[in-house]
């Protein structure tokens, strides 16, 4: 086992390269769960981030030290405004990848999300689109959300894809079909326990550092000029500085995916009695309204910040349980 150099961390904190700042604020979901429900079902919803609350529930864990017993958990608020089911895309396959075959879009399309996707669907697309289904190995629904129906001032909505699983080709097709042109609440694709990843674009935090970027160990008192850089870039040979060799750079403002993370509530300020609001709203933020979930543990992002929740990839349990939740500590 070879020995690191004065100064450098250790091989775990150089996992995510490179670490440049992302092209988007929309963070993208590159990986889908298959699912073997003979009923089709959209996979992926969104929300923004709201703040942070406080859970008291009951450990329904049945392996853990403190099973059965009251548990304080930190929850993150993510106000989830009904998306917009815009239109059809089907993928094909060949040696190259995948390949769109198609796009069919509602009729009706609202203005403002009109001029984002600048496409109009053409007479007789749906019935092409259907007799071309042969080819097809995967559809996705094309959705829009509005930052303004959650109470933030971005009018530009948010347009992206969430993948249809479940049942075959046809019948994934026709799912969403009847869905064009409707609005998708949350409480229509997850429920209360079940447990989804979620994709977002990190706190940035500018120009940091070997020290705060990657952890590095700070230089012995008066050992070299300098006490807050690494101590070697390297060998002689190759003349050159190795990947490897962590440099200061850009911190923050990553795509991120976070796997399993529970949705403890689920709910709407209209109808709950659950006091969900802190007096003054939440910092950053303001007053929660709709349709809110609370996942439990953190999210990435700063606060407004779109979320994109899929269903869970990793570990998917075999039945979902509702947590006994005792108390929501604002």
């Amino acid at each position: 086992m070879g020995h690191r150099k004065h100064g450098q961390p250790r091989r775990g904190s150089l996992a995510y390269l490179p670490r440049g700042r992302a092209k988007s604020m929309e963070a993208r979901i590159r990986a889908w769960p298959k699912s073997n429900s003979v009923e089709p079902k959209i996979l992926a919803h969104c929300g923004f981030k709201a703040g942070c609350v406080q859970i008291v529930s009951i450990d329904d864990r049945s392996k853990t030290p403190n099973a059965g017993k009251q548990l304080v958990s930190l929850g993150t608020v993510l106000v989830t405004p009904p998306v917009l089911v815009l239109g059809i895309r089907g993928y094909s396959k060949n040696y190259d990848g995948h390949h769109a075959e198609f796009d069919v879009y509602a009729e009706d399309v609202p203005k403002k999300i009109a001029k984002e996707i600048k496409i109009k669907s053409k007479p007789g697309a749906l019935e092409k689109a259907e007799k071309s289904l042969k080819r097809i190995v995967e559809i996705f629904a094309i959705v829009a959300v509005s930052p303004r129906a959650a109470g933030l001032e971005q009018k530009k909505p948010y347009i992206f894809e969430a993948m249809v699983s479940g049942g075959d080709i046809p019948s994934q097709f026709e799912h969403v079909k009847e869905m064009l042109g409707r609005e998708l609440n949350i409480n229509q694709i997850f429920e209360t326990g079940a447990t989804v990843d979620v994709a977002a674009i990190t706190k940035g935090k500018g120009w940091q550092g070997v020290i705060q970027r990657y952890g590095a160990k700070k230089k012995q008192h008066k050992s070299r000029k300098t006490v807050r850089e690494l101590g070697s870039l390297g060998p002689i040979s190759p003349q050159y500085v190795m990947y490897t060799v962590p440099r200061a750079g850009q911190m923050g403002f990553h795509q991120r995916i976070e796997y399993d993370k529970r949705i403890m509530l689920m709910g709407n300020t209209d109808n709950d009695k659950i006091k969900i609001n802190p007096d003054g709203g939440y910092k950053h933020f303001g007053e929660v309204r709709g349709d809110y979930i609370i996942l439990k543990g953190s999210v990435p992002g700063t606060y407004k910040r779109l979320i994109k929740m899929r269903s869970q990839i990793r570990n998917a349990p075999a039945k979902i349980s509702k947590p006994n939740i005792l108390e929501v500590v604002l």
